[in-house]
């Protein structure tokens, strides 16, 4: 079982950290700092010692690519080294990120992933470059086969499922609070063919936020309708497995563990289990993320801190 959790001490002067999607890594912190004034030497060395720790990789490929600047210094890198496959895959997460901000083509997108893919065959990080971009441009059959070539690579991608998830969440959305809707099933599938420590044991958590954010934009949730959403057989039997997979394996050395925390954390206060939210809260510390507390169409910021305040007794 995990030990107490520590005081949160001056975590409140931290606050303006909140939604850093670097989350707890330090070290990727400070190379994005110098990345981002066009010192890619250091990027380089990051991501040759990240090796093909996938989970790591992407997540600091995805936070360095969407630096202000990427583009062009991803680019200096590459012509620089030529055969480069982590200075060719950071070009193409960029050019991912350039095409979602309407500054650049897909198609150009699409084909820096794959030549990045080509470069390095093994490395699922390219696909998750397509995945995201089939998440906005593409039809559900490329985005089913990009996040199949992910898996194909890494069979318990982290973002890769997440975003799966969301995708499948958005499925039939006048249907309602259907219990057998596709997403649960996909989710949990996803939980029981992982390891016992992997973090996708949180899966079927993402699940439920995740048609939640859909039905409170298809149907407008009253307050009543959301504790109904939250505690429902099913929804109270994936938040306790997930709860108590937690406080056996903790999984502090998963670069997305954040990401998971903030959902677990979220969903333990809709169910309305203060207590275990709480101590969720200690462990987050300053490293929220967007996503569950804009759902459904909040100022996440906002959300995130009355939340907090609310299960830490501070409000």
């Amino acid at each position: 079982m995990s030990p107490p959790p520590p005081p949160l001490g001056r975590a409140r002067k931290r606050d303006a950290q909140l939604f850093d999607p670097a989350l707890c890594d330090t070290e990727l912190v400070d190379v994005r700092a110098q990345f981002t004034q066009g010192r890619w030497a250091k990027a380089r060395s990051l991501l040759v010692g990240t090796g093909d720790d996938w989970d790591r990789r992407g997540h600091r490929v995805v936070v360095l690519a969407e630096t202000p600047a990427a583009t062009a210094w991803a680019r200096e890198w590459l012509l620089a080294e030529p055969d480069s496959p982590d200075a060719a895959t950071l070009l193409a997460c960029a050019a991912v990120f350039s095409a979602l901000r309407r500054k650049g083509t897909p198609e150009a997108a699409e084909q820096a992933c794959r030549r990045a893919a080509a470069l390095l065959p093994a490395d699922p990080t390219p696909w998750l470059g397509l995945l995201m971009l089939s998440r906005a441009f593409g039809t559900e059959e490329e985005f089913s086969r990009h996040f199949d070539q992910v898996r194909a690579r890494h069979r318990e991608h982290h973002h890769a499922h997440h975003l799966m998830v969301a995708r499948l969440a958005e499925h039939t959305p006048g249907a309602g609070p259907d219990p057998l809707h596709e997403v649960y099933d996909f989710a949990a599938w996803a939980a029981e063919e992982s390891p016992a420590d992997s973090p996708l044991a949180v899966l079927p958590v993402i699940a439920h936020a995740e048609r939640y954010r859909v039905l409170a934009a298809t149907e407008g949730r009253t307050p009543d309708g959301a504790a109904a959403h939250w505690s429902n057989r099913r929804a109270r039997q994936v938040l306790r497995s997930a709860f108590d997979w937690w406080l056996e394996w903790e999984r502090e050395d998963h670069p997305r563990n954040r990401v998971d925390l903030n959902f677990l954390a979220h969903a333990k206060l809709c169910e309305g289990r203060s207590a275990e939210a709480a101590a969720l809260f200690h462990r987050i510390g300053s490293h929220a993320t967007p996503a569950p507390w804009s759902y459904p169409d909040l100022d996440p910021h906002k959300a995130f801190l009355a939340a907090r305040s609310a299960a830490l007794g501070t409000a």
